[in-house]
């Protein structure tokens, strides 16, 4: 019986403290949510690079730039700018001398915002504490994330934010087929003095481009 009793205490006892956890978890971010909202602005120059499940090797670090206003965004990646004026979305290759232009669908996966990407963890995750970590200087405190919904192919994500600035450092990302991913934000600027035309396509820029309207 006196067993029984302390196993259940000890079970309520780490209950509590995963409850806590988690709350300090969610507390955190909702500073971190709440910074980012009150910027004009924000600039940032990123890296990104993945492991191959299969191999185990890393990819070519691949760099970025993206200047996000509200849902606005002008993104430099992989050769590829991509500029949406909050109507439609201008992908343009400089490679193909090509502008593919489209309308934006809120509800299609291949238009998730930069502005979501960061503060993605609002909703759809299970949070909790992780370790402080020491990074040239930077105090960066990680958060794990785990997706509520099962069917997810992510097994967990550990978003690193500056402790100092409460700016996203980095997000690793392990998927359940055992591939990753590592997301490093290089620089972060914020409220900007940006053109009033910066989010805008001008069509005379690419007057030797072929103009490929899909819907």
């Amino acid at each position: 019986m006196k067993r029984v009793l302390c196993i259940s205490l000890f079970v309520m006892a780490s209950l509590g403290v995963q409850a806590q956890n988690s709350q300090k978890a969610k507390n955190y971010l909702n500073e971190v949510t709440k910074t980012i909202n009150g910027y004009k602005n924000v600039s940032l120059g990123f890296s990104y690079v993945q492991v191959d499940k299969s191999t185990g090797n890393s990819t070519k670090e691949l760099n970025g730039t993206v200047d996000i206003q509200k849902d606005l965004y002008y993104l430099d990646f992989m050769g590829v700018k991509r500029i949406f004026d909050g109507k439609k979305v201008y992908t343009i290759s400089s490679e193909d001398k090509e502008v593919t232009v489209s309308t934006y669908n809120a509800n299609s996966k291949d238009n998730i915002l930069p502005s979501q990407l960061l503060t993605f963890f609002s909703t759809g995750y299970n949070l909790s504490w992780d370790i402080l970590q020491n990074n040239k200087g930077k105090q960066i405190q990680y958060i794990k994330l785990v997706p509520t919904d099962k069917k997810s192919g992510i097994k967990e994500i550990l978003l690193g934010i500056d402790n100092k600035t409460k700016a996203i450092y980095n997000k690793i990302q392990v998927n359940k087929d055992g591939s990753k991913s590592t997301l490093t934000v290089n620089s972060f600027k914020t409220n900007q003095t940006l053109s009033k035309n910066h989010f805008t396509f001008t069509a005379s820029n690419y007057s030797d481009y072929y103009i490929n309207n899909i819907d």
